[in-house]
């Protein structure tokens, strides 16, 4: 199949118009005059080597929300070219054979491969289609397992089970143990349960119980584990882009359950759909640098200390009153407390 490539113009600082132009997109202080994309980049990583604030680039784009849901513009072989008069981005091609010969956008046509993602989607890919946190309405509309075919305590893939609760019209479905609960700082109030995804099971025969066949098995399942139907699978194509309303939330959650991360790892947050957010959204981290005690004169005072921003996150998976992101930039560790924000 052959596509056709139109040039897509992204035009930056002067020739932006309205919030953007306003706040200003700056230019990254080694930004190159080219860059060939290959396979494995992402919009983000492209960007930041134009930009300084790289999850910026629907804006330079000049493309409004709507139009930039769906991201996959750039195309591994196209070339990004700056020029800096401008300044203005172009994607176009080579003319000529030498390396000396100019650059020039223009009609042009190649193989259609797949198209850059705005995220490195492999990290977050597994999150998209499991249940990750359910309320305690979830737990109690839960299907049930409440045997197995064998004497064995665990069953794994290909093994049978019946399970009770089991409602018609959903023939797949995904077999969960509740884990710890999720509470909003200071108020400790319960928001959701994370849950261990345990794997999925399919009807093979309706009845009271039902009974299932386990299709696969991230680990042991047995009587008492959870089900709930399978969600289609989701593709995250959504661009970057701050909320409009002002953030506050918490990191209540990392993934393995580890107290503190880093760059390209997930974190749950205390705030969803609920508080205004959506998938891409873009959000700053923040590190509490506590207090300082200061004594002169034997007079003691005590100073609450700035909190230091230190990196980015995008929101890819939105619950009620949770949300998950994967954390993009980070100057440090990522702790459980650190606050986030609108960036």
């Amino acid at each position: 199949m052959i596509r056709i490539i139109f040039p897509l113009v992204l035009c930056i600082a002067g020739l932006l118009s309205g919030p953007a132009a306003a706040q200003g997109v700056a230019l990254a202080d080694d930004a190159p005059d080219t860059y060939t994309v290959v396979r494995g980049d992402t919009l983000w990583g492209i960007s930041g080597r134009f930009l300084k604030q790289p999850w910026r680039w629907p804006e330079v784009w000049r493309l409004n929300r709507d139009q930039v849901r769906n991201p996959h513009l750039i195309y591994p072989g196209q070339i990004i070219m700056l020029d800096r008069s401008g300044p203005w981005l172009t994607v176009g091609r080579r003319v000529g054979g030498t390396q000396d010969e100019k650059l020039f956008p223009q009609v042009y046509s190649e193989a259609l491969g797949q198209a850059v993602p705005s995220i490195p989607l492999h990290v977050i890919d597994p999150f998209l289609v499991q249940p990750l946190v359910v309320d305690q309405a979830r737990v109690e509309g839960s299907a049930t397992i409440v045997a197995t075919e064998t004497s064995r305590v665990y069953m794994g893939a290909g093994d049978t089970v019946f399970a009770k609760n089991v409602r018609d019209g959903v023939d797949v479905w995904q077999i969960y143990r509740p884990a710890r609960p999720l509470e909003r700082p200071g108020t400790r109030e319960i928001i959701g349960y994370e849950v261990v995804h345990l794997g999925s099971a399919r009807v093979s025969e309706r009845g009271n119980p039902t009974t299932l066949e386990i299709i696969n098995a991230n680990e042991e399942i047995g009587v008492g584990d959870l089900m709930l139907p399978s969600e289609r699978p989701t593709v995250f194509s959504y661009a970057p882009h701050a909320p409009e309303q002002e953030v506050n939330g918490q990191l209540v959650s990392i993934h393995r359950g580890v107290a503190e991360t880093g760059s390209l790892n997930v974190v749950a947050l205390d705030i969803g759909a609920k508080e205004g957010l959506e998938r891409g959204h873009v959000l700053a981290l923040y590190r509490d640098r506590g207090t300082a005690d200061y004594t002169e004169n034997g007079s003691r005072e005590i100073y609450v200390l700035p909190e230091k921003r230190y990196g980015l996150a995008v929101v890819f998976r939105v619950f009620d009153h949770i949300a998950y992101a994967l954390v993009m930039e980070s100057d440090g560790p990522v702790t459980l407390g650190d606050r986030v924000r609108k960036p």
